[in-house]
């Protein structure tokens, strides 16, 4: 029997692609009618509706990647101070595996306090210890990794596996996307690349791929494949649509791995209605010299992470619901995980950010903006109190306690939340797991974190989990 039709005959062609047809009618009626429970839907038409008023219309997360130290920035440990090399009992686990005593490290920098509320913060941060009576410290944040793969994972997926949708795509598919011309979630990469797990970190997982993180870039053209390349005509390009939407049909009623396909889509139909609009968004040249000032454009030091903030603030403002800005690519000290010299590392890092954080801070407040935008910074883990090896000042990493901060979008300003030990080994005091901080964000959008879910695999599934989460109530307001 002759077999043309990718090794099939005629017959089981036929009967596979009118069942596969059929099929995606049957489950577009179904969903419709709420037979996969509570999964919600986006049609591209009518927003869905937040489960109760938000406090926030956006989210900027600037994500610390490699583990910043939570002692030596924003968790004051009075009384390490003059212990520097003193041998102690304490219970650590990071990449050199458990240890029960170490060398402590005396924290680097002077602690000052700022503020009404009077919080102590290092002098890694000058400019962004003015901001913190709008910024509400989580101080017993933990995570269930201390290896940077499933630790980064599990901040932006919920889960320390790969395949399930970010928190960028949660919110996107929980809310909608306000302008249909601009990604929805939007991610921007340090200088020196991505952080390893690399895409999976703004993956949408098993959701549709319209849901995943688009890459900015801050030279250039701001996305890959924005402007017609070769001289291809924008009929040409529409063609190209036409054909892959095609081959997505037919892939449809095949077992296979549509996941490319899809991705090449969503990027040709974005690219494609972002040639309809002005590229205005991410061109920073009619702000004003105090703006670029405020956010250290001005300066070679600072300026790709300032350039990086004022262009999440210009993407809020244009309604994009979810960007995410790297501070720390590749490895080692390319990042913030410092395991051989802390206050060199820490201090380019930072160096890098402080101006950048508190110019977005401060321009989001006086544009009335801030109200309605949730800022949310932190790493995958912070890191431990004692020396990683017997000599130099590096610290391993450290899940079992760490400091995170949010401000703006309805969360209460100049307080702090939860304590770790004495010497910042681990959460003692109200800890908080990463599906708490997610359940905040959720809150914090109007979105119920225990009731958003997707169907998938027989499963509605939730990106706080199947068990009832809290948001951090001490920090709403």
């Amino acid at each position: 029997m002759r077999r043309n039709f990718c090794g099939r005959t005629r017959r089981e062609f036929l009967w596979q692609t009118g069942a596969g047809f059929g099929g995606l009618a049957l489950t577009g009626m179904l969903s419709g009618d709420g037979f996969f429970g509570n999964a919600r839907a986006y049609d591209g038409k009518k927003l869905p509706e937040p489960h109760f008023a938000p406090k926030a219309k956006n989210v900027i997360f600037l994500f610390m990647y490699g583990g910043p130290s939570h002692i030596d920035t924003f968790d004051y440990k009075p009384t390490m101070k003059g212990r520097d090399n003193q041998m102690v009992t304490v219970k650590t686990f990071g990449r050199g595996g458990h240890k029960n005593q170490g060398r402590i490290v005396e924290p680097r920098w002077e602690f000052k306090q700022y503020g009404q509320c009077g919080k102590w913060v290092s002098s890694l941060f000058p400019n962004l210890a003015n901001h913190v009576d709008d910024i509400a410290f989580i101080h017993s944040m933990t995570a269930d990794s201390p290896i940077h793969g499933s630790a980064m994972l599990m901040m932006n997926s919920g889960r320390v596996q790969s395949g399930h949708p970010c928190l960028g795509s949660w919110v996107n598919y929980g809310l909608g996307s306000v302008n249909e011309n601009l990604p929805g979630f939007v991610v921007m990469l340090d200088p020196t690349g991505g952080p390893i797990s690399g895409a999976k970190n703004w993956s949408s997982g098993y959701m549709p791929a319209s849901y995943q993180g688009s890459i900015f870039r801050t030279q250039g053209t701001p996305i890959l494949d924005l402007k017609s390349q070769d001289g291809v005509s924008r009929d040409l390009q529409r063609d190209l649509l036409n054909n892959l939407h095609e081959q997505n049909a037919i892939h449809a009623t095949q077992r296979g791995d549509r996941s490319d396909l899809l991705s090449r889509i969503t990027t040709y139909e974005l690219a494609y209605k972002m040639q309809e609009s002005t590229p205005e968004a991410v061109d920073i040249t009619g702000e004003s010299a105090d703006t670029l000032e405020l956010y250290g454009i001005d300066k070679d030091r600072t300026k790709d992470f300032g350039t990086k903030c004022l262009l999440a603030r210009r993407l809020v403002e244009r309604g994009v619901r979810f960007v995410q800005i790297y501070s720390g690519g590749a490895h080692n000290d390319d990042n913030w995980d410092a395991h051989s010299d802390l206050k060199k590392n820490h201090d380019f890092h930072a160096g890098n950010t402080d101006k950048p954080i508190a110019g977005l801070i401060a321009d989001l407040k006086r544009r009335g903006l801030l109200d309605e935008t949730l800022i949310i910074w932190g790493g995958e883990f912070g890191r431990q109190p004692t020396a990683e090896y017997a000599e130099g000042t590096g610290r391993d990493h450290n899940s079992y306690g760490f400091t995170m901060w949010m401000a703006g979008g309805g969360i209460k300003g100049g307080v702090s939340v939860g304590t770790t030990d004495e010497l910042g080994a681990a959460a003692v005091e109200k800890p908080f797991h990463v599906k708490n901080l997610h359940a905040t964000v959720l809150h914090q959008l109007g979105i119920d974190p225990n009731r958003l879910s997707y169907f998938h695999s027989g499963l509605d599934q939730k990106l706080v989990g199947v068990e009832p989460i809290e948001p951090i109530h001490e920090i709403i307001s």
